[in-house]
């Protein structure tokens, strides 16, 4: 790689920007972390603290006064803001990373598909929870033919948070894209497009379950994949005892896996990726199952019986900017190319169709 990094100017300094960008953006080989864009004093403070050598300016325009000084931009703000963010961005000729969801539709997403395109600039999207240790371990799992063929999928993105915490997120004003179906909805759809392709069908269930709640909180998406696979897939805040993270089961085997991917803790806790301790690892009592036909025996634990214990791979959220890194310097592949982004939102869609109507949508 080139010996003199590429310059970044990121977009919001809220969860996503200060927890999981910004931090891996700064210890990714390549990448520098040169501007921070937030017009809030604590974040702005926040940043300064985190990342002396940051430049911290109030408003995306002052950061796109600098474009030439730049080399790429990234865009962690409020989901509304991404669309018109990264139409700016790319007219003003830098490559830009999205946070996902890119878009509040498919059509949008291809929009600035084609833009990027017609400007001949990198447009990737922010998934990184393709790089879970849990998914990771699934897909090899997969490639080795361990589960056989797989018949049915089941993918939970279940907390227990029966209090609302406001803000865009949980707003019930369309423009915001809030709720659970497109902020967790994208990642739990992202992997099974990923894993099993297209979908041809799409029933969905979603509920606004708190009190004071204004958007969805509890959803539920039925796919039915091109290729036969039945995908099962869960985004709750109201989950009192959450299920299993995966269960997916095939004509051989099936494995289950519980518990979150360990890298949003660390990342929060403010360890860094580099930093000495193994990234992404999990202690063995954690690890899933693989195995047919057979129970927890004596009491055992679901976390600890049935089936052998299938070694976790390690997480590895450093490897899209990694990739990222690489596209820009070396012309390798865009890790998450928003046509990607743009099928996860069709089905997402579908889905927002399917809970609204109460009838399944064939795409």
């Amino acid at each position: 790689m080139s010996a003199t990094p590429l310059r970044v100017g990121l977009v919001g300094y809220g969860l996503a920007g200060s927890v999981f960008h910004a931090p891996l953006i700064a210890t990714t080989e390549g990448l520098a972390l040169d501007t921070v864009v937030t017009s809030n004093p604590e974040r702005q403070k926040q940043a300064t603290a985190e990342h002396p050598d940051v430049r911290v300016v109030a408003t995306p325009d002052e950061l796109l006064t600098r474009a030439a000084d730049l080399d790429l931009v990234v865009i962690a703000s409020p989901n509304k803001t991404h669309v018109p963010l990264a139409t700016a961005a790319l007219k003003a000729g830098l490559p830009v990373v999205v946070d996902k969801p890119i878009a509040g539709t498919a059509a949008e997403a291809r929009d600035l598909a084609a833009l990027a395109e017609e400007r001949g600039l990198l447009l990737s999207v922010f998934q990184n929870r393709r790089w879970d240790n849990d998914f990771l371990t699934l897909r090899r799992l997969l490639a080795e033919g361990a589960l056989g063929d797989v018949w049915r999928f089941e993918s939970r993105f279940e907390r227990w948070r029966p209090q609302t915490k406001g803000g865009w997120r949980e707003s019930g004003d369309p423009a915001e894209i809030g709720g659970l179906l497109y902020d967790l909805g994208s990642h739990v759809v992202d992997q099974a497009l990923v894993l099993f392709g297209p979908v041809t069908q799409v029933y969905a269930e979603a509920a606004v379950r708190r009190a004071g709640a204004e958007t969805d909180d509890d959803t539920f998406i039925a796919l039915t994949h091109a290729n036969g696979v039945r995908s099962h897939l869960y985004a709750s805040a109201t989950t009192a005892q959450l299920g299993p993270r995966f269960r997916v089961l095939g004509s051989k085997a099936g494995y289950v896996k519980y518990g979150l991917d360990p890298q949003e803790a660390a990342l929060r806790e403010g360890q860094r990726p580099g930093a000495g301790a193994e990234w992404g690892t999990e202690p063995e009592s954690m690890w899933g199952r693989v195995g047919a036909g057979g129970a927890p025996s004596g009491g055992e634990s679901p976390l600890t019986g049935g089936g052998r214990a299938e070694p976790t791979l390690p997480g590895d959220y450093p490897a899209y900017y990694a990739a990222v890194a690489e596209a820009l310097l070396a012309g390798g592949p865009n890790p998450v190319s928003a046509l990607e982004a743009a099928a996860a939102l069709d089905v997402l869609e579908a889905a927002r169709r399917s809970a609204h109507d109460g009838v399944a949508v064939t795409l």
